[in-house]
């Protein structure tokens, strides 16, 4: 799959970088590229080689330094026990690459109707097309954010379960009728809203003044649901991002919360924009394709349906809202890898294509030239010698200052893996808690946590090492105390050999008053911006 043509995808970049150039953090940078390969038929094509593959960025190709080709098991995985009194966010079962589908039903962006329907289908598939040996995850987005239903290595039979219970809930956006959404989706201006056109009736002055209340209203929920959905694909691709290989993300929605239309496209104001930047590249880096699913199915014209009815905005507006839509989905399905599937009501397919991708493609890798410093959108297209072979690889990536300067992000990440449900995988963090200290009516809780020190230091700038680690404890989920500490530096060549054979160790404390705590490690690498955390209960007597 290749790309569109679009002008505005070289032209627009998002948050002020554009007409700057772009200052590069690392001497080295590695853009690694999913790509499944099939036939005509739409069977998976293996056995290819290094040598049937062409990558060009921006049209310029460009010098393949990594290649493999994956076919990761698909069983489950057998269960994994840590030590006694060893927390960890990665055991040793997820450090090898699988075959990884999560589904994601969106309730924030989804009508209720269509929420029931997505379920059936979603039902259905299981029923009739899943074995136990698939591994499938189930999640939910709502208002608070993303909710685990059940966990990665689900059997059908538990997921229809949950599925049979779960009941939907109704969107936000559901209160507002077409005409707001239409004009809130537009970012039409408030002197522009409502239609009202001198010589109008009154009733007509009255109806206008209430649609423009209504798409201010409409425009800042929706600003609200972009807010809440990057969040929810920022805490999935941080949990995920220690888990080699290539995931299917099958998003069931009803829309994309902005209108993506390009690929350098960029929502709403500048913090909007830095959050999209970073779960862009978080998703990429995951190596997460989205295969975006319109919950909606097939859909008849506009002109029957009852949004119609009474618009200010005339007959066309419910049809331009939904395909703006239905192309923003698409461009980002394609800006990771996937496919959006829509206009139909056969979605048990969409959820097969979406397993079956992510258990056999290849993996290519390259290094980035730091001589272009130009920001904006790199256009990728991956080229297969096999005249049949049909490639799907994700479009390409964004160049921002926010995307390739970890520094930018470096507040933001932190208090969002502190605030997070989840656990970041991005850095192995492993915990134990050793030994107790009386401090007048407090303790001294002490812990040990080991970081392995591969990849977190830069051999190649001497030895270079800047982590952070922050432990916060809170109860009830008000912060009863937080330390955190910098590591930075260059480490000697007799340290080096035994950090990476011992990993890096970190002992200190913290004082809390008796009762039970929720205790997050954060471990940040401030010269990539990978993140790890790890999630730790603790009763202090």
């Amino acid at each position: 799959m290749q790309p569109t043509n679009n002008p505005a995808d070289a032209e627009r970049v998002g948050s002020g970088d554009q007409g700057k150039l772009i200052q590069f953090r690392s001497q080295t940078t590695l853009v690694q590229v999913p790509v499944v390969v099939t036939d005509a038929a739409g069977k998976h094509i293996q056995g290819l080689t290094k040598s049937d593959f062409k990558i060009l960025e921006n049209g310029k190709p460009q010098s393949i330094t990594g290649f493999e080709e994956m076919t990761p098991p698909t069983g489950i995985v057998a269960s994994y026990t840590s030590p006694a009194g060893i927390f960890t966010n990665l055991t040793p079962n997820e450090s090898k690459p699988r075959s990884l589908t999560v589904i994601v039903l969106d309730e924030v962006n989804t009508p209720f109707l269509g929420q029931a329907y997505a379920r059936s289908q979603l039902i259905k598939y299981l029923a009739n097309h899943l074995d136990a040996s698939q591994p499938l995850g189930l999640m939910v987005i709502d208002r608070k954010g993303l909710t685990e239903l059940s966990g990665l290595d689900s059997d059908p039979a538990q997921l229809i379960a949950i599925l049979k219970e779960a009941s939907g809930k109704v969107s936000e956006m559901e209160r507002f009728n077409g005409d707001a959404q239409a004009l809130a989706a537009g970012g039409a201006q408030s002197s522009a809203l409502g239609g009202i056109r001198p010589g109008d009736s009154p009733e007509a002055k009255i109806r206008g003044f209430m649609l423009q209340q209504d798409a201010l209203n409409a425009a800042d929920t929706q600003s609200r649901a972009i807010e809440t959905t990057l969040r929810a694909f920022l805490s999935l691709a941080w949990s995920l991002s220690g888990v080699p290989g290539r995931k299917s993300l099958v998003w069931v929605t009803g829309s994309f919360p902005f209108n993506l239309d390009s690929f350098a496209s960029v929502p709403g104001d500048a913090n909007l924009r830095a959050l999209y930047e970073r779960t862009l590249k978080s998703l990429n880096d995951a190596q997460i394709s989205v295969y975006p699913l319109d919950a909606r199915g097939l859909v008849t014209d506009s002109k029957y349906s009852a949004d119609t009815q009474g618009s200010m905005l005339g007959a066309d507006a419910p049809d331009t809202l939904r395909q703006a839509s239905l192309n923003s989905l698409k461009n980002f399905a394609e800006m990771t890898g996937g496919v959006a599937y829509y206009n139909t009501n056969d979605l048990a397919s969409a959820f097969g294509r979406a397993v079956q991708d992510s258990a056999s493609y290849y993996l290519l890798s390259y290094y980035l030239d730091h001589r272009n410093n130009k920001p904006g959108w790199r256009k990728l297209q991956v080229v297969v010698s096999r005249k049949d072979a049909e490639v799907r690889a994700r479009a390409g990536y964004l160049v921002t200052d926010v995307a390739v300067n970890p520094e930018r992000t470096h507040k933001a990440d932190i208090e969002f893996a502190l605030g997070s449900p989840f656990e970041s995988t991005g850095i192995p963090i492993s915990e134990q808690w050793q030994g107790v200290q009386a401090d007048g009516g407090k303790r001294k809780m002490g812990f040990v946590l080991q970081v392995p020190a591969t990849g977190l230091i830069d051999e190649t700038d001497k030895n270079r090492i800047d982590i952070e680690i922050v432990a916060q404890a809170t109860k009830k989920g008000v912060s009863a105390g937080t330390l955190s500490q910098t590591m930075k530096g260059l480490i000697v060549p007799e340290t080096l050999a035994k950090l990476k054979a011992d990993g890096i160790v970190y002992r200190n404390f913290l004082d809390l008053s008796p009762g039970d705590y929720q205790v997050r490690f954060v471990v940040r690498d401030n010269l990539t911006g990978k993140i790890g955390s790890v999630i730790v209960p603790l009763t202090v007597n």
